[in-house]
């Protein structure tokens, strides 16, 4: 029994380690969608609670980095355990850049409230936003629960936001062409298209790292 209970500690380190991956991924998911909610309704106090969660995650991420360190130090972990605590390791950091993301998009509804945005830009942009957060659920389910599927389709999901991005640039862009007096608010909304679509790498990021930790092959 002596010899198994420091395995057993150990292993109950890399839950908790798994845990806390999974709390900074619904920080950032809950950040995304306060974002979303403050660009299309507006609302300052919204704005600046995503702005604080954005500051959480990087204060998270940081103690991750020490948790992941300290593990490494304390147990010296080999193969498949040592993948899972570097993937660890970069699934937070792009769960960090998904949440500074969504405070920038927060920062966003500052410039355009009140401003009436053409239906077809927006309707495109909502079509990416809702890629965009099933992306990041999936890509929190595909690391804590080691799940191949899913993170394979998170290609799939990127490919969708890709071509959405395609069609709100060209959308964006006759817009401007359109309404002269829309150039200043719709360049915004150039800016969120963009910010959803960087949001969409991280989370197929995040499913590559875990393919790479459950297989070690690159995708």
């Amino acid at each position: 029994m002596e010899k198994k209970y420091p395995r057993i500690v150990f292993r109950k380190r890399l839950q908790k380690l798994r845990d806390y991956v999974e709390k900074m991924g619904k920080t950032a998911l809950i950040a995304y969608r306060n974002s979303l909610k403050a660009f299309t309704e507006y609302d300052e106090e919204l704005v600046k609670e995503v702005i604080q969660s954005s500051e959480e995650i990087e204060r998270m991420n940081y103690n991750l980095e020490h948790k992941t360190m300290s593990i490494i130090a304390a147990e010296q972990p080999v193969a498949s355990d040592l993948r899972f605590i570097e993937a660890a390791l970069k699934v937070g950091s792009h769960f960090q850049r998904m949440g500074g993301l969504a405070s920038n998009i927060a920062e966003v509804a500052r410039h355009i409230k009140g401003e009436k945005i053409p239906e077809r830009p927006m309707n495109d942009i909502t079509h990416m936003a809702d890629i965009v957060e099933s992306m990041i659920s999936k890509s929190i389910s595909a690391f804590v629960n080691q799940d191949m599927s899913i993170a394979r389709g998170l290609h799939r999901d990127d490919d969708k936001v890709d071509d959405l991005f395609d069609i709100a640039l060209k959308d964006i862009t006759k817009s401007m062409f359109d309404e002269k007096d829309a150039i200043y608010y719709m360049i915004y909304l150039l800016f969120v298209a963009r910010f959803l679509e960087r949001i969409a790498d991280r989370a197929e990021s995040i499913g590559d790292r875990t393919i790479f930790m459950i297989t070690c092959e690159k995708p």
